[in-house]
């Protein structure tokens, strides 16, 4: 087998590809869309922790956040697979700005309730599976492969700076002030991402197009499904988020209120704590590329999930707010240190012309089951706070145990996985 350009030395990372005009362009929209997201990301649970401190209500706008990836993921692939993505992605911002707008209104009249917040936070989370699905499988069309790796890091980066070190500090300020601002601020902040989107390059509007011509007349949902089923390694990869995802959730069910009111911090701080998490969320997203160069996607990927799980413990046994903090940070730094070659894993093996149905299948299966599991995280910290994070590191570490040999190889995937009517799949894909 030929050296893999992921793995250690340095003569295939000598010069590193440039990113490009329309890479730009797209980080600069997503960028903007990040700074909504972060504001009501922010706002919403301490705007429901004046209505209620019950840890299950609080836990199922989390769970409700995750519901529409269970019933409109692969819809939405469908839709990014077919349609103009730009339009897609502007679309997508029009109605998440459109919630914000009205969750606002609702504020600001003192009308605003639980319910409301949970309707606001499930469409909200229709136009994010639109969003995100689009946005994923733009990356790829208009970033050279060797370079998705950095441009996945770029792109959290940007995510992570913004929502934590911009947004989440503003929404807490702003909620301090008066409830509604920071969700005014939030459905202003869609206006310029909506417009930036219709601006992409005409390569971001639908598959490649050498790989569109290649694909047969009408496939659908079922050419997406047969592909992920007979893909042994992505299917087996998918299983595997899957637990871990969902440990993850049930984890982090009740986060708001272990730091209320476990760490008493007082809400118009806790977007300043958010803020110290992110720094190690942020420092995660960009040494990332620079571990999977060094070491390989597999090995990083790997000892990410380990080091996650110790950090999760970390925050479990806590004492006081710093230990807490710090340990949640090395927990945000693992889970964004992970996002960047699992994105750039997916982006590499999948044909791009099926990756909108594909990542649909693919997030409908792993964060489809996120909503139960933050549910039943909810229900356990009904009765202790942060039971919920040592249960969660030791299913995470269980499962990373098992899958640990399939973990590694991620290192070997380096090319578009051919489809099952090439005939050449099950034999190589195992």
């Amino acid at each position: 087998m030929s050296r893999n350009p992921d793995e250690g030395g340095t003569a295939a990372h000598a010069v590193k590809p440039p990113l490009g005009s329309a890479f730009a362009r797209l980080w600069t929209a997503a960028a903007f869309s990040n700074l909504a997201d972060g504001l009501g990301r922010t706002a919403v649970p301490l705007i429901a922790t004046t209505l209620t401190r019950d840890p299950l209500a609080i836990a199922a706008l989390g769970a409700v956040a995750f519901l529409p990836w269970l019933i409109f993921g692969l819809p939405a692939g469908m839709i990014v697979d077919r349609f103009d993505r730009r339009y897609i992605m502007a679309f997508a911002n029009t109605l998440r700005g459109g919630v914000a707008l009205v969750l606002a209104i609702l504020a600001t009249t003192g009308t605003l309730s639980i319910v409301s917040l949970l309707v606001a936070t499930l469409v909200f989370g229709l136009g994010e599976t639109l969003f995100d699905n689009a946005t994923n499988a733009v990356v790829p069309a208009v970033t050279p492969p060797k370079a998705l790796d950095r441009a996945n890091g770029f792109m959290q980066a940007a995510q992570i700076t913004i929502d934590s070190f911009l947004a989440a500090p503003i929404a807490g300020i702003l909620f301090a002030v008066s409830l509604a601002l920071p969700v005014w601020l939030g459905a202003a902040a869609f206006i310029i991402p909506v417009v930036l989107a219709v601006f992409l390059p005409i390569s971001a509007a639908r598959p490649l197009i050498a790989d569109h011509e290649d694909a047969p007349t009408g496939a659908g949902a079922g050419e997406a499904l047969r592909y992920l089923w007979h893909t042994k390694y992505l299917r087996t990869m998918t299983l595997y988020t899957t637990v871990v995802g969902s440990s993850l959730s049930f984890a982090q069910a009740a986060t708001f209120l272990y730091f209320l009111d476990e760490q008493h911090v007082p809400e118009a701080v806790i977007g300043f704590v958010m803020s110290g998490i992110g720094l190690g969320a942020l420092f995660g997203s960009i040494v990332s590329p620079r571990l999977v160069a060094r070491f390989g996607r597999g090995a990083v990927m790997f000892w990410t999930n380990i080091a996650c799980v110790v950090a999760m413990a970390g925050v479990w046994i806590a004492p006081e707010l710093i230990t807490a903090m710090v340990s949640y940070a090395a927990f945000a730094a693992c889970v964004s240190i992970w996002n960047v070659p699992w994105g750039a894993l997916r982006q590499t093996i999948i044909p791009n012309r099926l990756f909108g149905r594909v990542l649909g299948i693919i997030r409908s299966v792993t964060w489809g089951v996120m909503p139960i599991a933050t549910l039943i995280g909810g229900l356990v910290a009904r009765e202790d706070l942060r039971l919920p994070l040592i249960i969660g590191a030791g299913i995470q570490l269980v499962a990373t145990l098992l899958w640990s040999r399939v973990i590694l190889r991620a290192t070997d995937y380096n090319e578009p996985i051919p489809g099952p009517k090439r005939q050449t799949l099950s034999s190589t894909a195992g």
